[in-house]
């Protein structure tokens, strides 16, 4: 037990520059009191003491303003960064080296019964404000851009950003640390491929309209003819 303890304010001095000393980490680090206290919660939940595990999880989720629930299987060196408004539902199944920053949600779609929480995988970072919700996976090394709304599949090794989650890097360089401000945006990039086809297209006519040369004026000069006839031979 003292030894997964160490190892979780290890974590912390890995994943937070901000940390100065263990004292400073143990006693004022919300997102390791909530570790520490889910880990007794899920000890009852594990042995069928539901209310006690709620109990638990709930003067947590007061104290630190994260809320686990008992249910939720969590793996080793997992950090909370910040943590304020985190929710991890109760199927929810985190692996190793797991990331989450402040304002994230780990959700169920709906009241069906079973697996309804996503499973994460390996080495993934959940950014601020991300909603991944419903029971499926997101994949090993993938990271979530923040305030991205998850709702499919992840494949590992990707990069997921947009409300919905698109998918805008996968098996390419080996993800890291999240560095929120190189996160790709799709939705500008589709602007961006529209504002090129329309540029095309006016290069297109202006070079239309160049090489018919005097065609069009001369066109216009032969409607106006024809028109003016027209209202000539009309009675009054």
């Amino acid at each position: 037990m003292f030894a997964r303890m160490r190892e979780d304010v290890a974590t912390i001095f890995e994943n937070d520059p901000a940390a100065r000393g263990w004292f400073e980490v143990v006693f004022t680090y919300a997102g390791l009191h909530a570790l520490w206290a889910h880990r007794v919660a899920h000890w009852f939940y594990r042995r069928r003491l539901f209310t006690i595990a709620r109990i638990i999880s709930q003067i947590s989720r007061f104290m630190t303003g994260i809320e686990i629930h008992p249910g939720a299987v969590i793996g080793r060196r997992f950090f909370i960064d910040h943590g304020m408004g985190v929710v991890i539902g109760e199927t929810c199944e985190i692996g190793d080296d797991v990331l989450l920053y402040h304002g994230v949600t780990l959700g169920g779609t709906g009241k069906e019964k079973g697996k309804r929480h996503p499973t994460i995988g390996n080495n993934v970072v959940i950014s601020a404000g991300a909603k991944v919700t419903g029971s499926f996976k997101v994949g090993d090394n993938s990271r979530i851009g923040t305030n991205a709304v998850v709702l499919n599949e992840v494949p590992p090794n990707s990069t997921v950003v947009g409300i919905p989650g698109r998918v805008v890097k996968r098996d390419g360089v080996r993800v890291g640390r999240l560095e929120h401000d190189k996160l790709p945006d799709p939705v500008v990039d589709m602007f961006r491929d529209v504002q090129k086809q329309i540029d095309d297209l006016k290069a297109e006519l202006a070079e239309a309209k160049s090489k018919n040369g005097g065609n069009e004026k001369n066109g216009a000069q032969d409607l106006q003819y024809h028109d003016a006839g027209q209202r000539r031979v009309q009675p009054d």
